[in-house]
Protein backbone atom coordinates (compact mmCIF):
# COMPACT_ATOMS: atom_id res chain seq x y z
CA UNK A 1 0.00 0.00 0.00
CA UNK A 2 2.96 2.49 1.08
CA UNK A 3 4.17 1.60 -2.46
CA UNK A 4 0.86 2.51 -4.33
CA UNK A 5 1.16 5.71 -2.55
CA UNK A 6 4.46 6.37 -3.49
CA UNK A 7 3.75 5.54 -7.34
CA UNK A 8 0.31 7.42 -7.33
CA UNK A 9 2.38 10.72 -5.46
CA UNK A 10 -0.50 11.26 -3.32
CA UNK A 11 -0.88 14.29 -1.07
CA UNK A 12 -1.87 13.99 2.24
CA UNK A 13 -4.60 16.23 1.78
CA UNK A 14 -5.68 14.05 -1.03
CA UNK A 15 -6.29 10.70 0.75
CA UNK A 16 -9.65 12.10 1.86
CA UNK A 17 -10.85 11.56 -1.47
CA UNK A 18 -9.26 8.24 -2.51
CA UNK A 19 -11.16 5.36 -1.52
CA UNK A 20 -9.18 1.76 -1.32
CA UNK A 21 -11.62 -1.69 -2.24
CA UNK A 22 -9.83 -4.76 -1.40
CA UNK A 23 -10.49 -8.04 -1.04
CA UNK A 24 -9.90 -10.46 2.09
CA UNK A 25 -6.28 -10.84 1.65
CA UNK A 26 -5.70 -7.22 2.15
CA UNK A 27 -8.15 -6.67 4.74
CA UNK A 28 -6.35 -7.09 7.97
CA UNK A 29 -6.68 -5.06 10.69
CA UNK A 30 -3.29 -3.81 10.49
CA UNK A 31 -3.54 -2.89 7.09
CA UNK A 32 -7.02 -1.08 7.69
CA UNK A 33 -5.46 0.45 10.29
CA UNK A 34 -2.68 2.24 8.12
CA UNK A 35 -5.15 3.17 5.84
CA UNK A 36 -7.50 4.73 8.36
CA UNK A 37 -4.85 6.27 10.15
CA UNK A 38 -3.61 8.25 6.30
CA UNK A 39 -7.31 9.15 6.49
CA UNK A 40 -8.52 7.47 3.21
CA UNK A 41 -11.37 5.73 2.57
CA UNK A 42 -12.24 1.92 2.51
CA UNK A 43 -14.54 -0.66 1.57
CA UNK A 44 -13.25 -4.14 2.76
CA UNK A 45 -13.42 -7.49 3.12
CA UNK A 46 -11.64 -8.95 6.43
CA UNK A 47 -9.33 -11.82 6.49
CA UNK A 48 -10.91 -13.89 9.56
CA UNK A 49 -13.53 -16.78 8.86
CA UNK A 50 -13.64 -17.04 12.59
CA UNK A 51 -13.90 -13.67 13.48
CA UNK A 52 -17.00 -13.79 10.44
CA UNK A 53 -18.76 -16.64 12.29
CA UNK A 54 -18.56 -14.66 15.91
CA UNK A 55 -19.99 -11.51 14.11
CA UNK A 56 -23.10 -13.38 12.74
CA UNK A 57 -24.38 -14.51 16.26
CA UNK A 58 -24.82 -10.92 16.39
CA UNK A 59 -27.40 -10.76 13.78
CA UNK A 60 -31.45 -10.13 14.71
CA UNK A 61 -31.83 -9.53 11.08
CA UNK A 62 -30.66 -11.36 7.28
CA UNK A 63 -31.97 -9.15 4.65
CA UNK A 64 -31.62 -10.65 1.33
CA UNK A 65 -29.08 -10.00 -1.71
CA UNK A 66 -28.64 -11.81 -4.58
CA UNK A 67 -28.21 -15.42 -3.65
CA UNK A 68 -27.13 -14.12 0.25
CA UNK A 69 -27.78 -12.56 2.79
CA UNK A 70 -26.47 -9.46 4.45
CA UNK A 71 -26.73 -7.66 8.24
CA UNK A 72 -24.67 -4.98 9.51
CA UNK A 73 -23.40 -5.15 13.15
CA UNK A 74 -21.02 -3.35 15.54
CA UNK A 75 -17.99 -3.00 14.58
CA UNK A 76 -15.73 -5.43 16.61
CA UNK A 77 -12.77 -2.32 17.00
CA UNK A 78 -11.96 1.06 17.57
CA UNK A 79 -10.19 1.88 14.11
CA UNK A 80 -9.97 5.58 16.00
CA UNK A 81 -12.67 6.78 13.05
CA UNK A 82 -16.85 5.58 12.14
CA UNK A 83 -16.73 2.53 10.27
CA UNK A 84 -19.70 0.59 9.23
CA UNK A 85 -19.39 -3.15 9.46
CA UNK A 86 -21.52 -5.25 7.30
CA UNK A 87 -21.95 -9.67 7.53
CA UNK A 88 -22.63 -11.58 4.76
CA UNK A 89 -23.95 -15.27 4.84
CA UNK A 90 -24.37 -17.67 1.78
CA UNK A 91 -25.21 -21.46 1.42
CA UNK A 92 -22.18 -23.54 0.01
CA UNK A 93 -22.95 -27.38 -0.09
CA UNK A 94 -26.00 -27.08 2.26
CA UNK A 95 -24.03 -25.13 4.93
CA UNK A 96 -23.76 -21.53 5.56
CA UNK A 97 -20.43 -19.28 5.26
CA UNK A 98 -20.11 -16.17 6.68
CA UNK A 99 -17.82 -12.80 5.94
CA UNK A 100 -17.95 -9.29 7.38
CA UNK A 101 -16.78 -6.25 5.66
CA UNK A 102 -15.63 -2.87 6.84
CA UNK A 103 -16.41 0.38 5.39
CA UNK A 104 -16.37 4.26 6.06
CA UNK A 105 -18.43 4.85 3.22
CA UNK A 106 -21.97 6.38 3.93
CA UNK A 107 -24.29 4.60 1.83
CA UNK A 108 -28.44 4.22 1.76
CA UNK A 109 -28.59 0.64 1.99
CA UNK A 110 -26.74 -2.58 2.45
CA UNK A 111 -27.13 -3.61 -1.01
CA UNK A 112 -25.84 -0.40 -2.55
CA UNK A 113 -22.54 -1.03 0.10
CA UNK A 114 -21.83 -4.75 -1.66
CA UNK A 115 -22.65 -3.67 -5.51
CA UNK A 116 -19.93 -0.97 -4.62
CA UNK A 117 -17.93 -3.62 -3.05
CA UNK A 118 -18.37 -5.85 -6.00
CA UNK A 119 -17.34 -2.74 -8.28
CA UNK A 120 -14.04 -3.05 -7.11
CA UNK A 121 -10.96 -3.45 -9.33
CA UNK A 122 -10.04 -7.29 -9.97
CA UNK A 123 -8.16 -7.64 -12.79
CA UNK A 124 -5.39 -9.68 -10.89
CA UNK A 125 -7.92 -11.71 -9.20
CA UNK A 126 -10.02 -12.19 -12.70
CA UNK A 127 -6.99 -13.25 -14.70
CA UNK A 128 -5.34 -15.81 -11.92
CA UNK A 129 -8.66 -17.11 -11.70
CA UNK A 130 -9.48 -17.53 -15.57
CA UNK A 131 -6.11 -19.06 -16.19
CA UNK A 132 -6.84 -21.53 -13.17
CA UNK A 133 -9.82 -22.37 -14.64
CA UNK A 134 -9.43 -21.93 -18.24
CA UNK A 135 -5.65 -22.64 -18.41
CA UNK A 136 -5.67 -25.67 -16.24
CA UNK A 137 -2.94 -23.90 -14.06
CA UNK A 138 -4.29 -25.25 -11.11
CA UNK A 139 -4.30 -28.77 -12.51
CA UNK A 140 -0.04 -28.31 -13.51
CA UNK A 141 2.54 -28.62 -11.10
CA UNK A 142 6.36 -29.05 -11.39
CA UNK A 143 8.67 -30.13 -8.54
CA UNK A 144 11.07 -27.86 -10.22
CA UNK A 145 11.35 -24.35 -9.06
CA UNK A 146 12.37 -23.12 -12.99
CA UNK A 147 9.96 -26.06 -14.70
CA UNK A 148 7.09 -24.66 -12.58
CA UNK A 149 8.03 -20.98 -14.01
CA UNK A 150 8.23 -21.08 -17.10
CA UNK A 151 4.87 -23.07 -16.91
CA UNK A 152 3.99 -19.86 -15.34
CA UNK A 153 5.44 -17.55 -18.47
CA UNK A 154 3.85 -19.97 -20.84
CA UNK A 155 0.64 -19.63 -19.64
CA UNK A 156 0.70 -15.70 -19.20
CA UNK A 157 1.51 -16.08 -23.13
CA UNK A 158 -1.29 -18.03 -23.60
CA UNK A 159 -3.89 -15.49 -21.49
CA UNK A 160 -2.27 -12.64 -23.79
CA UNK A 161 -2.71 -14.98 -27.00
CA UNK A 162 -6.25 -15.60 -25.92
CA UNK A 163 -7.15 -12.00 -25.05
CA UNK A 164 -5.73 -10.82 -28.17
CA UNK A 165 -7.73 -13.34 -30.22
CA UNK A 166 -10.91 -12.36 -28.12
CA UNK A 167 -10.53 -8.27 -28.39
CA UNK A 168 -10.08 -9.01 -32.48
CA UNK A 169 -11.89 -11.99 -33.04
CA UNK A 170 -14.63 -12.29 -30.92
CA UNK A 171 -15.47 -8.82 -29.77
CA UNK A 172 -18.24 -8.57 -32.58
CA UNK A 173 -19.62 -11.71 -32.04
CA UNK A 174 -21.89 -14.45 -30.68
CA UNK A 175 -18.83 -15.04 -28.31
CA UNK A 176 -18.24 -11.61 -27.25
CA UNK A 177 -18.94 -12.39 -23.27
CA UNK A 178 -16.84 -15.88 -23.43
CA UNK A 179 -13.86 -15.85 -20.96
CA UNK A 180 -11.14 -17.89 -21.24
CA UNK A 181 -12.80 -21.00 -19.70
CA UNK A 182 -15.46 -20.97 -22.39
CA UNK A 183 -13.30 -20.13 -25.27
CA UNK A 184 -10.59 -23.22 -24.40
CA UNK A 185 -13.42 -25.34 -23.82
CA UNK A 186 -16.36 -24.15 -26.31
CA UNK A 187 -14.66 -23.37 -29.34
CA UNK A 188 -10.70 -24.36 -29.12
CA UNK A 189 -11.63 -28.19 -28.70
CA UNK A 190 -14.30 -28.19 -31.89
CA UNK A 191 -12.82 -31.29 -33.80
CA UNK A 192 -11.53 -29.83 -37.18
CA UNK A 193 -8.21 -29.80 -39.07
CA UNK A 194 -5.64 -27.56 -40.74
CA UNK A 195 -4.42 -27.51 -44.12
CA UNK A 196 -0.82 -25.95 -44.82
CA UNK A 197 0.87 -25.35 -48.02
CA UNK A 198 5.16 -24.72 -47.97
CA UNK A 199 4.51 -24.09 -44.45
CA UNK A 200 1.44 -21.84 -44.57
CA UNK A 201 -1.80 -22.10 -43.04
CA UNK A 202 -3.97 -21.96 -46.12
CA UNK A 203 -7.75 -23.31 -44.67
CA UNK A 204 -9.30 -24.30 -41.10
CA UNK A 205 -12.17 -27.02 -41.50
CA UNK A 206 -14.47 -27.53 -38.56
CA UNK A 207 -16.62 -30.25 -37.87
CA UNK A 208 -19.90 -28.62 -39.53
CA UNK A 209 -22.38 -30.27 -37.21
CA UNK A 210 -20.61 -28.32 -34.63
CA UNK A 211 -23.15 -25.47 -33.11
CA UNK A 212 -20.88 -23.18 -32.77
CA UNK A 213 -18.55 -23.88 -35.97
CA UNK A 214 -20.29 -21.33 -38.33
CA UNK A 215 -20.01 -18.79 -36.22
CA UNK A 216 -16.07 -19.62 -35.44
CA UNK A 217 -15.41 -19.61 -38.82
CA UNK A 218 -16.14 -15.98 -39.39
CA UNK A 219 -14.57 -15.24 -36.59
CA UNK A 220 -11.31 -17.01 -37.71
CA UNK A 221 -11.74 -15.57 -41.15
CA UNK A 222 -11.95 -11.76 -39.67
CA UNK A 223 -8.77 -12.79 -37.42
CA UNK A 224 -6.78 -13.86 -40.21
Amino acid sequence: MFASEIALDLAPEQHKRVVWRMDGGAGSDEQLGWLLARNYHIIAKGTSNRRAEALAKQVNRWDPFEDAWLAEVTPYADFGRPVQVFVKKRLKKGEFVYSYYVSTLTLPSKARFMRYYQARGGAEVEQFRNDKGGLFLQARRKQSFAAQKALILLTDLAHNLLADFHHHALSDSPFAGFGLKRIVRDLLQIPGRLVFEDAQLKRIDLLSSHPHAKSLLTCLKKYL
